[in-house]
């Protein structure tokens, strides 16, 4: 307690700059993930991804980014043990911001897509063994994020990969793919729309007064989806199609429509992204704030100062802007070949994983979720469409991400306690 009442404002300054960092790498991680695939498929250059992420992550993060916030993360530790010794949960919380962090930005140097929740879940198990004791931990919830490895990637796989054999039914293998691309693609503009909507309103708008009933957010939802289709209707109707593309590239005109379907995806992806993963960052950051503001007592949840949510939200900007292009080219194009047909059925696919996950509660990572979709567009093609030295890489990068923050979590905090004591 004598460390909060003496050092308060340090801790959130350095609290502060540590959540930074985290937000940093979530945006050189997590968001090149997200926009890998519009890249992967030219749909977007990586300026233009930047752009779009600069202003759709943003604006996710700080809109609808929550008002309130869960103190611990997931609920992966009990917040009651440190009842008595605050003062180590504070320390713990920014020894898991700098952990979690630090792993990021080193695994976006390396291109390995890792999951940001992964992270600091290991960085917060690991001070809090180490801090009160092995009780501290809620062992249960590990039985899920293992099983989450194997579960999350095979839902959103199979999902990318009859996605993908249904466009190349209705489309590809039909004797005039153009006008199939064109009379179908506005259908799978709906879905693409309707499963977005479902995410961002499940998972953000209730944080901005939007409070909705499940069948109002699913009546939204389906409004808002068909408004799009029908303006993907009219834009693909008055685009210009050259048939001498074609000569140059099988179906470039059939890629072309598909192209713009990507770039919404793209945007509503950044949307959902910023108001959902931010939390990875300003999670632990508001619990710091919170505590220290309230001279060490622990409440359940904590209120989200004005400048928390700007300040994740510029993080991830920076981060994608300059530690970015590693990993989206990993999983745009290290994994498997993407045109922005197959590109589209792996962000829809992943987007349906995560209303599927966020209805039944399983733990999920977004990069597990995409990568498993890209894997299965890539399946739709034959295995040898793989690149199984890649996708080794990505898996141990997974494996190793809870123990490395949990270790990296740990020799930080003990040397936050040598500083503060």
């Amino acid at each position: 307690m004598d460390i909060i009442a003496n050092y308060g404002t340090t801790l959130v300054l350095v609290a502060a700059l540590f959540g930074f960092l985290m937000a940093w790498g979530i945006g050189a991680n997590d968001v090149a993930n997200a926009m890998g695939t519009s890249v992967g498929t030219k749909s977007l250059t990586i300026r233009q991804a930047i752009i779009i992420a600069m202003i759709f992550e943003f604006a996710g993060a700080y809109l609808a980014g929550g008002e309130v916030t869960a103190t611990i993360r997931n609920g992966i530790i009990d917040s009651n043990a440190f009842a008595d010794t605050p003062d180590l949960l504070v320390l713990g919380m920014i020894a898991s911001l700098l952990a979690a962090g630090a792993w990021l930005i080193l695994a976006s140097y390396f291109g390995w897509p890792v999951s940001t929740t992964h992270s600091i879940i290991g960085a917060i198990v690991g001070f809090a063994v180490v801090s009160i004791g092995p009780e501290a931990v809620q062992w249960s919830k590990f039985g899920g994020i293992v099983g989450s490895w194997v579960v999350t990637p095979a839902i959103s796989g199979v999902i990318a990969y009859f996605m993908f054999i249904s466009v190349q039914k209705l489309i590809f293998n039909t004797d005039d793919p153009l006008n199939n691309a064109k009379r179908y693609v506005p259908f799978y503009m709906f879905l693409t729309a309707l499963v977005i909507c479902l995410v961002t309103i499940k998972k953000g708008l209730t944080h901005v007064g939007l409070h909705l009933t499940d069948g109002e957010g699913i009546l939204l939802s389906i409004a808002i989806s068909i408004a799009v289709a029908f303006a993907g209707w009219l834009y693909i109707r008055g685009q210009q199609y050259n048939p001498q593309d074609d000569s140059k590239m099988h179906f470039a005109n059939v890629e072309k429509v598909f192209g713009i379907l990507m770039i919404i995806t793209a945007c509503a992806m950044a949307f959902a992204h910023g108001s959902n993963d931010v939390a990875n960052a300003i999670g632990p950051l508001s619990a710091v704030a919170s505590i220290v503001a309230a001279g060490g007592e622990i409440g359940g949840n904590s209120h989200i100062a004005w400048w928390i949510l700007p300040l994740g939200g510029i993080g991830i900007v920076i981060g994608l802007a300059t530690m970015g292009e590693k990993v989206m080219a990993t999983v745009g194009t290290g994994i498997t070949h993407l045109t922005p047909s197959r590109g589209f059925a792996a962000q829809l696919a992943t987007a349906a994983t995560v209303v599927i996950a966020s209805g039944t509660g399983l733990p999920i990572s977004t990069t597990q979720t995409l990568v498993g979709a890209v894997m299965g567009v890539g399946l739709a093609r034959g295995i040898a469409a793989l690149n199984l030295g890649v996708l080794r890489n990505i898996v141990v990068s997974w494996v190793i991400t809870l123990p490395a923050g949990a270790i990296l979590a740990i020799a930080i905090f003990y040397v936050l306690q040598i500083c503060f004591s």
